[in-house]
């Protein structure tokens, strides 16, 4: 099988011209009409999946203002689907960190409509996460949407993340997670329209298990499954930046949903990392059915590496689930992004990126300040000791977005972001599908101005001008003394597992 190193968010457009191929000669595969995950190489973080009148939909945590969804006919087809923003915040009270999306057709006082929910809070923390909804003009899950409002019970106006839907005997129930304590945990309450909750909210599930509380005492993500009258709900349990992370179930035994006695939570998780297959703290999944109607799908994230954490760098990943004898789901073991996994039936579609690789990670010390090393804290090109979030000091080296015979500088705790040369001034930047973005991330590497034991990186199309260190802030001029050569020299270093 031909190989293609899957690097960035890009279409398939940019993507095919990195690797030097056609669409006419796309990916032979090992057998017709498979695939492998995953399927969002880049920023797929809390996935949410449907597949609804021949296309198949899905929208990620952004960790932005933005609010961004994917459509493609087939499965594969999502992995080079270019993201369309769909919504864009400028309000502060809710303008920042988009988590955690799902979106349902409902019907509404005024008949069908698409109900995008989705964690926001204000810029530079996370404290002040709360619960919001959007509404589509029609029924085309692209939209256009707009802002309806902020989700709570009055009584308990705090914290809540990951909001979603459960219908329920012709009603609608809201599912989200906040704290009872220092125990995150799961809530149900009443709603009377799909934008409002309309009675007080119920705790049905703490992290009282100790594989609930592996690095931190969670329960989070609930999603409602049902199946030949069975209702359940599926959650998230654990710390999400440890590889623990993993799946939990409620089932509903009749009575009041809006009573706690009236679910009942499995012992033991029903979903968890697989050492064999390289699968690490899989979690905060949702469901889908493939395109005829006929088997059931669980899409979720995880992380390839045991010490990743919960950033961008986990993956979006799908498989097919069954069903037990008690009609309990059976989601199996996560399966190794190596695997040929069947497509979903009623669908043709072929792999396009079979095959994905992560770059090596790697740090770039300063030769002139060999304590220093380039980092991105807070967006801005920088150079300081090493310290945390240790991703914040990690980056790859790809392909040269604007020249493949140059190199483009990604972030490894955000993939699909990359230092941008902005008017003299270096910055972390989310790609984007521009001629002038590309020109701006991209860099020719040369042997270091200083020691050719290090490297240094000319800003593309600008000769002479080079990526260097001005104090601890990052920028690009043309270097012409010793002591700016020095300073635009760097020690690459890899990053050990």
């Amino acid at each position: 099988m031909k190989k293609i190193h899957l690097r960035v968010m890009a279409s398939v457009i940019l993507l095919l011209t990195l690797t030097g191929l056609s669409l006419s000669t796309t990916i032979a595969q090992d057998e017709p009409h498979t695939f492998h995950n995953p399927l969002n190489a880049t920023a797929g973080d809390d996935p949410w999946l449907t597949y609804y009148d021949g296309y198949y939909y899905l929208a990620n945590t952004t960790w932005t203002s933005e609010l961004f969804m994917r459509k493609s006919k087939t499965l594969s087809g999502l992995k080079v689907a270019k993201p369309e923003l769909i919504y864009k915040e400028t309000e502060p009270s809710r303008c920042c960190n988009m988590w955690a999306p799902e979106f349902d057709l409902l019907d509404g006082p005024d008949g069908k409509h698409w109900y995008f929910y989705y964690t926001a809070g204000t810029a530079g923390s996370f404290d002040n996460q709360h619960s919001h909804v959007l509404e589509s003009a029609g029924t085309d899950p692209m939209g256009p949407y707009t802002y309806k409002g902020r989700l709570f019970d009055p009584a308990n106006d705090g914290w809540s993340i990951d909001g979603g839907v459960l219908q329920l005997n012709d009603k609608l129930y809201f599912l989200f997670s906040a704290w009872v304590g220092n125990l995150q945990s799961i809530f149900i309450a009443p709603m009377s329209n799909p934008w409002t909750i309309s009675g007080s909210r119920v705790v049905i599930s703490k992290p009282t298990l100790s594989w609930e509380q592996v690095g931190s005492p969670v329960n989070e993500g609930p999603v409602a499954l049902q199946h030949d009258g069975k209702t359940f709900i599926v959650y998230s349990a654990s710390f999400c930046g440890t590889p623990d992370y993993k799946l939990g179930l409620l089932t509903y035994n009749g009575g009041d949903v809006l009573n706690a006695d009236s679910w009942v939570k499995n012992p033991d998780p029903v979903f968890q990392r697989s050492d064999e297959n390289s699968v690490f703290g899989p979690g905060h999944n949702g469901f889908f059915k493939s395109p005829d109607g006929k088997e059931d799908w669980i899409v979720y994230h995880a992380n390839d590496r045991v010490g990743d954490v919960c950033l961008p760098t986990r993956t979006t990943r799908v498989q097919k689930f069954t069903w037990n004898a008690d009609g309990s789901p059976n989601f199996g073991v996560p399966v190794s992004t190596k695997m040929d996994i069947p497509n979903p039936s009623g669908d043709e579609g072929v792999d396009p990126l079979p095959q994905f690789v992560r770059e090596p990670a790697l740090r770039f010390k300063a030769f002139d300040a060999p304590a220093k090393y380039i980092n991105h804290f807070t967006g801005r090109g920088k150079l300081s000791p090493l310290g945390e979030p240790a991703l914040d000091f990690q980056f790859a080296l790809v392909k040269g977005l604007a020249d493949p015979n140059a190199v483009s500088i990604e972030s490894v705790g955000r993939p699909g972001y990359y230092l941008i040369n902005r008017n003299g001034t270096v910055w972390l930047a989310m790609f984007e599908d521009t001629d002038d973005y590309r020109a701006i991330a991209t860099y020719v590497q040369k042997p270091g101005l200083a020691s050719t034991d290090g490297v240094s990186f000319e800003a593309f199309g600008q000769t002479g001008a080079y990526l260097f260190h001005q104090g601890n802030l990052l920028n690009v001029k043309v270097i012409t003394t010793d002591e700016e050569k020095a300073a635009a020299t760097f020690i690459i270093e890899p990053v050990k597992d």
